[in-house]
């Protein structure tokens, strides 16, 4: 069995988990506060993190849960209605909750018993017993109506069958402790099953043997016997049988039912099905750690099957050959694999962006709806987790600098409520994060005045916009007049450039006076390994992104010639432009008499790389450029070869954003 030490941690992890469900959910809920499943999904999560809490020692953490509980218990049952003050006092107890489970809880006690006090405010009786239409007009429909509706019945009578999983020790959980609970909704009878109980030489004393039968007098719902179990409920099997009136006999205890075991006459559904086999294990959890050693491992592997190649090749054996095809098959899906192991949904980085954009607005005065476009997108877990500060500076800075107050969007004809955008797409090899808002837009003037008043531009020189825009990125630049808890100190877009470059990505700005702003920021999908394409220049080799390549044309001098000096290719009759990676990095000799190109597809269309030669396809593992390289634009960074040479990989569509930068 685990040590305590490796439970506490385990549910510290999986309570993170669902105090990010929980902030999920209030956030959706203030948008539909009459949406009964939403209400019951916080109800969940936060008995499932009180229950688990008090079976795990966390009692401070399960004592402040059961107050918050309580008042959503309120809001199930109609006795409650939603409201904004109600979402802002549950967004700040699990502020609390997250804070507790980091251990930093002790230090706040006046912040939680504030909040105690609040939430016990918020009940019915402390009101008058005035009851709110809301949310509980719905417990008719059956929604959300565990407690009350069944009170409005009277007292019944329940059979609940309750079977534990073998397994269920293994996480800490004490099924005597579930039943203490259940006999806190009413009068209770509970019955041992032991014929799971093996002989003494097999029994195994880490191992649930036992099955229970409760018969519970109660004025409480369905929904509350099985809020009771909810966080054991894919570790059991769970029945629950309402009983006629004839047979509710709660003070006697009932021998186990034949006809309930077998599930005859059931009114509800089984919670888990049959203890649980290795097939219904759907996920395992795994360390973030844990997954980054085996991409690196399979980073090494891809480099000496890359090796093991190449001397086949050079040794001119068909069985050493055949033996290198193989491992290079297997190699290649092992790499697959364990790159979308370490993928996930870009959506988990939107979450916390949700509440940054809700309670700024709060702070600012202003009305502001975010809303989220391809959340299912995915990308490598390192760089959303490197992406979440970035965009959190975006979108104080799309709060704060763009949208403006109602009375000032009012004016200009806007409606009220502003709205900022924010969505992700792949593109290629790639994905596009992009910021948008309806606000005010940057003004050139002002970035003009403020970067001539920091010498940063010469009075009175000529700039484009795009660069004029870039100046925002500078370190402590800032157009903000004053000074607020929010911005105006300048040390947020340059923040957002430096940590998307660090990814290998870019940074782009577009803003239109008076209608908003957009930022758009493009991110490579991994940072471990890549199918590339290895291409030859001058003797060097260079590995650009397979997935940004469509395909490969040659090019011939005669084609060339035709061109009278325009770099357009034709590609099936049409012509395309192209940038020769000669010229790009310098390289001295003549050019081949027949070039080849590789053409690739970015945000701003179609374009061809000319190359001397296109060498063939290989797996590029990743490693990151020295300092001397930062500055060199168009690398994303270098691969080691089968020979030991290195080979700089490209960024293709930095590289063509330079080279459209210098050609204007």
């Amino acid at each position: 069995m685990r040590s305590l030490e490796q439970l506490a941690a385990s549910y510290r992890e999986e309570a993170g988990e669902r105090v990010a469900e929980l902030e999920a959910t209030l956030l959706e809920l203030e948008q539909a506060p009459d949406d009964a499943e939403l209400v019951s999904r916080a109800f969940r999560a936060l008995h499932t993190i009180k229950g688990s809490g008090a079976m795990f020692g966390f009692d401070e953490v399960a004592a402040f849960t059961h107050e918050l509980e309580t008042v959503f218990e309120h809001v199930r049952g109609g006795r409650l209605a939603v409201t904004r003050e109600l979402i802002g006092l549950a967004l700040a107890g699990k502020d609390l909750v997250r804070g507790m489970l980091d251990g930093e809880g002790g230090a706040d006690g006046r912040e939680r018993d504030r909040l105690v006090a609040a939430y016990r405010a918020l009940a019915p009786d402390a009101q008058g017993g005035a009851r709110a239409p809301a949310v509980g007009e719905l417990a008719d429909a059956g929604c959300g109506a565990g407690g009350d509706a069944a009170a409005a019945l009277g007292p019944r009578t329940w059979r609940i069958a309750f079977e534990p999983s073998p397994d269920l020790f293994e996480n800490g959980t004490n099924p005597l402790g579930l039943l203490d609970e259940l006999s806190t909704l009413g009068p209770c009878v509970v019955v041992a099953r032991t014929d799971g109980i093996p002989p003494l030489e097999e029994l195994a004393p880490e191992r649930c043997h036992l099955a229970w039968e409760v018969t519970l007098t109660t004025d409480r719902g369905e929904d509350a016997i099985r809020d009771v179990f909810a966080f054991v409920e894919d570790r059991c099997t769970l029945r629950v049988q309402a009983l006629p009136d004839a047979e509710a006999a709660p003070a006697a205890p009932a021998a186990p039912s034949p006809a309930l075991a077998a599930g005859a006459g059931e009114v509800a559904r089984s919670t888990g099905g049959p203890a649980r086999s290795p097939e219904a294990a759907s996920s395992v959890r795994v360390a973030a750690a844990k997954l980054d050693h085996l991409v690196d491992l399979v980073g090494e592997l891809v480099t000496a099957q890359s090796r093991l190649a190449r001397l086949a090749a050079q040794a001119e054996d068909a069985e050493l050959a055949a033996v290198s095809e193989g491992l290079e098959r297997l190699t290649a899906d092992l790499r697959d694999t364990a790159l979308d192991l370490r993928m996930v949904p870009i959506g988990t980085a939107f979450g916390r962006l949700r509440r940054v954009a809700r309670d700024l607005a709060a702070d600012l005065g202003k009305e502001i709806e975010l809303v989220t476009e391809g959340a299912e997108t995915e990308l490598d877990k390192t760089v959303i987790e490197r992406l979440g500060d970035p965009l959190v500076h975006v979108i104080r800075n799309a709060c704060d600098h763009g949208i403006e107050t109602p009375e000032a969007r009012r004016a200009a004809g806007k409606p009220p409520r502003g709205t900022i955008s924010l969505s992700a797409r792949q593109a290629g090899g790639s994905v596009v994060v992009e910021v948008r808002d309806d606000g005010a837009g940057i003004d050139p003037a002002a970035v003009r005045a403020r970067a001539e008043a920091r010498g940063l531009l010469q009075p009175g020189a000529r700039v484009g916009e795009a660069d004029l825009l870039n100046l925002v990125f500078q370190p402590g630049f800032s157009t903000a007049r004053t000074i607020t808890s929010v911005s105006g100190r300048g040390v947020g877009m340059d923040v957002v450039k430096r940590s998307v470059e660090a990814l290998r990505g870019t940074v782009a700005l577009e803003s239109a006076p008076g209608a908003g702003t957009a930022l758009r920021i493009e991110l490579p999908l991994t940072l471990a390994i890549i199918e590339g394409l290895l291409v030859e220049v001058g003797g060097g080799s260079y590995v650009l992104p397979l997935a940004a390549v469509e395909e490969c044309v040659g090019l011939t001098a005669a084609e060339v010639e035709a061109a009278r000096g325009a770099h357009l290719a034709p590609v099936r009759g049409e012509l395309v432009p192209y940038l020769r990676l000669r010229e790009v990095f310098e390289v001295r000799g003549a050019r081949p008499e027949h070039e080849q190109i590789a053409i690739v597809r970015t945000e701003a269309g179609r374009c061809g790389l000319a190359v001397d030669q296109v060498a063939g396809q290989l797996q590029a593992v990743i490693k990151s450029m020295g300092q001397m390289f930062r500055s060199v634009k168009g690398l994303s960074g270098a691969t080691i070869l089968g020979d030991g040479s290195v080979a700089p990989i490209l960024d293709v569509a930095a590289l063509l954003k330079e080279h459209a930068a210098r050609a204007a």
